[in-house]
């Protein structure tokens, strides 16, 4: 019987409002002189990943995040000086959230919440994941998390202890891995929650 369900919060919960989408991207880069392409974000976004180094000890670092965003930018046309400007300012909007303030704003009802800059750490490193359950008195055993990174959440998790996790593929993106949820609303199911008692 699971516990506890940990959740990713961006691309999850959460999918990014118009100022972190293709159109804000646009409007954004117009103030750093940038013409950029709203039909190249997705393309541009999946590139970004490629060739991204993390800290080796998978130490919270806003200068990676500033790189991803500059490669987002420069994907969808950006590619002049300005780009970084624009990156740092995109990014600004986006990882200086403070998670526990997310949580307050829209009213979530969580026992305990994590953000890697408030931590040191991101994911996969396991004492991010390590760190909640302590904060809940949950064992790994009983846990469960649901993300849509493979490496972030499901490698991160598995290197916790954490044995169910489940992939959010609401794109179907990686058809070769399992478990697979196409949407949040497969959750209870796989769990073996909400069913009818006999």
């Amino acid at each position: 019987m699971v516990k506890a369900v940990l959740f990713d919060v961006d691309f999850t919960i959460a999918r990014p409002g118009p100022e972190l989408g293709p159109e804000g991207y646009e409007r954004l880069g117009e103030r750093f002189g940038l013409e950029l392409d709203p039909s190249r974000y997705a393309a541009a976004r999946e590139r970004a990943v490629e060739g991204i180094k993390r800290h080796p000890e998978l130490e919270h670092d806003e200068e990676i995040w500033v790189a991803f965003t500059e490669r987002i930018v420069r994907g969808m046309g950006g590619d002049a000086d300005s780009a970084h400007d624009c990156a740092v300012a995109m990014t600004n909007s986006n990882t200086g959230r403070d998670l526990e303030a997310f949580v307050a704003h829209h009213r979530l009802d969580v026992d305990a919440a994590i953000g890697s800059g408030a931590f040191g750490r991101t994911k996969p490193h396991p004492a991010i994941f390590g760190a909640v359950l302590d904060r809940i008195g949950v064992e790994p055993g009983d846990a469960a998390m649901v993300g849509d990174s493979p490496e972030d959440d499901i490698d991160g998790a598995h290197a916790a202890g954490i044995e169910q996790a489940f992939l959010l593929d609401r794109d179907d993106r990686y058809p070769e891995l399992e478990p697979r949820l196409p949407d949040l609303y497969a959750l209870p199911a796989v769990l073996g929650l909400g069913q009818a008692q006999g």
